[in-house]
């Protein structure tokens, strides 16, 4: 007798459950090639975002060429500096062959390529300076400024003296530069954060920050009136309604980009290259959803506490190292991370609020293990400066600081569940997801995606 043929899988068999296997995996690749490497929508210039990869290889090497025989070669410290900047230069032009641009794209993604290639070189000075001592750092700072030979910390100035003296001329002699630069940083937080909840929450933990670290930073003693109403209300909370200000601005306006070939007048062309600074789009977000999960809930506290070591970090730097808060390397450190932060700070975003997602982007991972290294090097070098430590402090600002960031997310939670509930489901990316893929190509970047990004 003939055999019957057995039947095909059903929908639930084994075949069926590879496919949606795969599904799932490609889906998640997806994901992941849109916060890591954005491919830019909609080319109207095609000359700036095709490879030039042999013309600029050529251009380097000529360059280089030109300059390694014609330059004066009889000063060896500006020798040693020259070759610096030349292993710089071509480490950037690395990144921008290899590198990946992250979520944004704007003004172009070189720009995010390069600083992405900053931040591997960053990372990799901090982890050369780990296994030196602090007289062979110091030596290497006063080799690239040697006036830092006379500058040291003035430990005897009193700060958060005489703070019963509240007249109207001298809370206004406390609002100088650095009050400025208060609230310009806040509004810079707030563009990034954009959540009043968390936002407040790092505002009001720092303050208590500043109290626990002032018996080993002087410049951290402060009067009551001085940190609670020039710094946390009038610099901190300005800042941040301004910087939310904005975001509703941004949300509130309709993005239709036209080509500049498409210009016909000379003021229109120089005005859309102008707009090419400005965001693509701008999409609000949902650190918090309503029916959230816990690792989603301490994902955000851990965003809380990290902010902390970013702020400690800089401060501890300039005290251990001794640098003036004006020196260029200090200014530019804070450039720098703020740049840092933008695309850092989105693929952590997508990362905790979009399940989809299943790791956590480049650009992220290298911010994070920067913070720690930086901490790890000003443990190590401040062994001086840490022996004065009271530990009992120390301990309980950790406990402050953990038991806070959970109260202060656990309330923002509860506040998107029972007061604003509508308004906190509308664009959530776990429920309403902004991203169309259509097919697999797009791992490649040879289809396009929309998605709603900062910049």
């Amino acid at each position: 007798m003939k055999k019957r043929n057995s039947p095909p899988p059903s929908d639930g068999g084994i075949g069926s459950e590879s496919l949606l296997h795969a599904s799932q995996h490609t889906m998640a690749v997806n994901e992941f090639k849109f916060i890591n490497e954005r491919p830019v929508d909609d080319i109207s210039l095609n000359f700036f975002y095709k490879p030039h990869t042999i013309t600029l290889l050529a251009v380097s090497i000529f360059g280089v060429m030109y300059f390694a025989f014609v330059r004066d070669e009889s000063n060896i410290q500006e020798n040693i500096w020259a070759g610096m900047l030349c292993v710089i230069f071509f480490f950037l032009i690395i990144s921008v062959l290899a590198f990946p641009n992250g979520p944004f794209t704007r003004p172009h993604p070189v720009v995010w390529r390069m600083l992405f290639g900053l931040s591997v070189l960053y990372l990799m000075l901090l982890q050369f300076f780990m296994f030196q001592d602090y007289k062979s750092i110091m030596g290497i700072i006063y080799w690239f400024d040697p006036k830092l030979r006379d500058f040291h910390i003035d430990m005897e100035k009193q700060y958060a003296a005489n703070c019963s003296d509240m007249s109207f001329e001298r809370i206004w002699s406390h609002v100088d530069v650095f009050a400025w630069g208060h609230f310009l940083g806040w509004a810079f937080k707030a563009v990034l954060i954009r959540h009043m909840g968390i936002l407040w929450a790092i505002s009001v933990m720092w303050e208590i920050t500043e109290i626990t670290f002032a018996h080993l930073l002087p410049n951290f003693a402060e009067c009551w009136w001085d940190a609670l109403i020039l710094d946390v209300l009038v610099c901190n909370g300005l800042g941040i309604w301004c910087g939310l200000k904005i975001c509703k601005l941004l949300e509130m306006r309709e993005y239709k980009w036209a080509s500049i070939r498409d210009i016909s007048s000379t003021t229109g062309k120089l005005k859309r290259a102008v707009l090419q600074f400005t965001p693509e789009s701008w999409a609000p977000v949902r650190w918090l959803d309503p029916k959230c999960t816990y690792m989603r809930f301490f994902a955000v506290c851990q965003l809380v506490l990290l902010w902390q070591l970013t702020e400690l970090n800089t401060f501890f730097l300039k005290h251990i190292f001794e640098m003036p808060p004006s020196h260029p390397v200090v200014i530019g450190r804070l450039v720098f991370v703020g740049l840092l932060t933008a695309p850092s700070v989105r693929q952590y975003y997508i990362y905790v609020t979009d399940t989809r997602c299943k790791r956590l982007g480049t650009q992220c991972w290298v911010y994070i293990a920067i913070l720690v290294s930086e901490a790890i090097l000003c443990i190590k070098n401040g062994k001086e400066l840490f022996e004065r430590t009271q530990t009992k402090n120390i301990v309980v600002w950790l406990i402050i600081q953990a038991v806070l960031s959970v109260l202060f997310v656990y309330g923002c939670m509860l506040w998107h569940r029972y007061v604003a509930e509508d308004d906190s489901r509308d664009g959530s990316p776990v429920k309403q997801p902004t991203r169309t893929f259509k097919d697999s190509a797009v791992v490649s970047g040879d289809s396009k995606g929309t998605y709603e990004f900062f910049f």
